[in-house]
């Protein structure tokens, strides 16, 4: 039986040694996300690799880059699913064709895109609206695990059933086979959808952000950050988004003091905020 190993053994200092350790090492910091989501998810790898402390951890971490990089997934756990909160996505596709319809180009951002359903969700909008010719989507993750998944594009079983539900809640005169196509076990997104959209790795607290953005995503990503790497980021998205560009957060995402300075609250409900 393997060794459970709550949050409250693992001790603030050794949380901090360790990440500190990792960004020397990788050049990944952890060092400001949320401390408590942070030791549940060392919690969760001692746990996973039977190990019955976190030095096994540790050691096994900064001795194999890519037992490491298999780490990332149990340590930025992936709120995301496809369609998931309708009214986020009817919202978006009314604001898009009033505001970006007659626009040269539009540049969408998913930061933090994780397996890839919310890329699909909103790229379905940009389809629909037959917005697919101008519109240059870039979607982003530190997990090299999660964006093969989301380049795969291949979601199975119950969760593809789900996805179909949210779908229908969403758009009930919508045309899902537009952009999905079933597989004996699942859907699967069309190959020239997935071609026309830019994957790569990124991480949010030392990379350079792409500039010019229309519409930046970053649902369910600042859960995990403390207050000091949420204004951090804010900032950067600011700079990174066009006048009036829009950041889409998550539901479970707090915003940190003093963020008015950079958005202003542009719809409460669906939590999507506007440059300042």
């Amino acid at each position: 039986m393997s060794t459970i190993v709550t949050d409250h053994k693992i001790s603030d200092e050794e949380l901090k040694s360790l990440a500190t350790a990792i960004k020397t090492r990788y050049g990944i910091d952890f060092t400001n996300y949320e401390i408590k989501s942070l030791k549940r998810g060392f919690g969760r790898l001692i746990n996973k690799h039977q190990m019955t402390s976190l030095i096994d951890l540790w050691s096994a971490i900064l001795k194999d880059k890519e037992f490491f990089l298999g780490c990332i997934d149990d340590l930025t756990v992936n709120l995301t699913e496809m369609f998931r909160n309708p009214e986020v996505w009817i919202f978006l596709q009314k604001l898009l064709k009033k505001k970006h319809s007659k626009q040269a180009k539009v540049k969408i951002w998913h930061t933090g895109c994780s397996t890839g359903e919310e890329v699909y969700s909103m790229y379905y909008i940009i389809h629909s609206l037959m917005l697919t010719f101008k519109s240059k989507v870039i979607a982003t993750d530190l997990s090299p695990m999660a964006l093969n998944t989301a380049k795969e594009g291949k979601y199975f079983g119950v969760q593809a059933n789900k996805y179909a539900r949210n779908f229908g809640k969403a758009f009930p005169k919508g045309d899902w086979s537009s952009i999905f196509e079933e597989i004996p076990t699942g859907i699967k997104i069309k190959d020239r959808i997935k071609r026309s959209i830019e994957f790569y790795t990124h991480n949010l607290t030392k990379d350079e952000f792409p500039e010019e953005v229309d519409i930046i995503f970053c649902r369910n990503v600042m859960i995990y950050f403390d207050n000091d790497l949420k204004s951090k980021v804010l900032i950067k998205f600011h700079k990174a988004l066009k006048p009036n560009g829009l950041l889409v957060v998550g539901y479970y995402d707090m915003m940190p003091e003093g963020f008015q300075e950079f958005f202003h609250v542009y719809d409460n409900r669906t939590k999507i905020y506007i440059k300042v």
